[in-house]
């Protein structure tokens, strides 16, 4: 209720307040066509979206015998692409500069976000991070999925979807919240590249399969869509300014030319790849296709992915606070000014008014 409303009976016992316009802002937070509900509804489709595919994308790699088949031979296939094995034996060191730099990923979102001082919004992002991961866990560890056993005769354990993928992209994706308006394009681009870049050397060092790179993905792009969905319901986004057109197609360009090739080039692939025998042995072209056909869709779904959240974010800036809705005019002027007896509101002195 505003400083110039009349209380109703049974009204809110707040106190009113000279200049007081919580009411309007509200209002005009939760309105049908605002900026506010525009951002949550398109966010919340993207977050069911993105589950959505999680599911069709668990159900056709882990639960069906075609799935693991095609899974199975893209990583074995990493022994018999040549290109691959002679760059992991060659520079031995990837391993740890991959860990190095998921590291150094992480210091430098809570860092960009402690040195904003924007600290609400860090540890929102964080939050993020984390949920990504304990999700992720979760599915490894609970989610049904067939008894697979190694040439021992133990239980292989499940890498559904990726840890480091997951790791890598939600960091990715938090630095994109962070940073400068300005500067969200070129981050997203340079953070979904190393995502994609970390998670291409898990499946040629046969830690994961390319299903494992999708699955993280989507599940990072739905936790980050339901962490706009929630701000924006809260009232923490606001219309960015119009950027130069330039540089946000320095940055939407190289991803959307990324995603399509690597989807076009993974499913032209794939219909060779799904034709495999039952039962081994396998050719080593096959085999060899099934891992560059892996690589290449993990690549494009890992593209796709900074793309729409790019796409999603568009014009929306999580920098600030909302601009405060305040009245003004001659309706305010003459109803009184702050520290008189007259209360300033969009009235006069009949107070035998309601909004209602």
């Amino acid at each position: 209720m505003a400083s110039y409303d009349r209380l109703r009976a049974g009204g809110s016992p707040r106190p009113l307040e000279t200049g007081d316009t919580w009411w309007y802002a509200a209002v005009a937070g939760e309105a049908a066509g605002s900026f506010s509900t525009r951002v949550r509804t398109r966010t919340r489709r993207a977050c069911l979206g993105s589950v959505l595919l999680l599911t069709v994308v668990y159900a056709g790699l882990v639960l069906t015998a075609t799935g693991r088949r095609w899974g199975d031979a893209a990583l074995t296939g990493r022994r018999a692409d040549t290109a691959a094995a002679t760059v992991l034996r060659e520079h031995p060191s990837l391993a740890g500069l991959t860990t190095l730099s998921l590291v150094l990923g992480c210091v430098l979102l809570l860092a960009v976000g402690l040195l904003r001082k924007r600290y609400a919004l860090t540890g929102a992002v964080a939050g993020a991070v984390v949920t990504s991961l304990a999700l992720t866990g979760l599915l490894q560890r609970y989610a049904p999925r067939p008894r697979l056993l190694d040439a021992g005769g133990a239980l292989l354990q499940s890498g559904f979807p990726s840890a480091q993928t997951t790791l890598a992209l939600g960091t990715a994706f938090g630095l994109a919240l962070v940073v400068p308006y300005r500067f969200r394009g070129l981050t997203v681009l340079a953070g979904t590249v190393w995502a994609g870049a970390v998670g291409a050397y898990t499946v040629a060092a046969g830690d994961h399969r390319p299903g494992d790179l999708i699955a993280a993905a989507l599940v990072v792009l739905a936790v980050f869509c339901g962490l706009l969905a929630v701000l924006a319901r809260k009232g923490k986004v606001r219309p960015a300014p119009r950027g130069p057109l330039p540089r946000a197609l320095l940055a939407a360009v190289p991803l959307a030319a990324l995603a399509a090739a690597g989807l076009a080039a993974g499913l032209w692939l794939l219909g060779g790849t799904l034709a495999l025998p039952a039962t081994a042995p396998y050719d080593p072209a096959e085999l060899r296709l099934a891992h560059r056909c892996g690589q290449a869709l993990a690549a494009g779904v890992t593209a796709a992915a900074g793309l729409i959240l790019l796409a999603l974010l568009r014009r929306v800036d999580v920098d600030g606070a909302p601009t405060p809705y305040r009245l003004g005019g001659p309706f305010v002027e003459a109803s009184g000014v702050p520290h008189d007896d007259v209360p300033v509101g969009p009235f006069t002195e009949d107070r035998d008014h309601e909004i209602s």
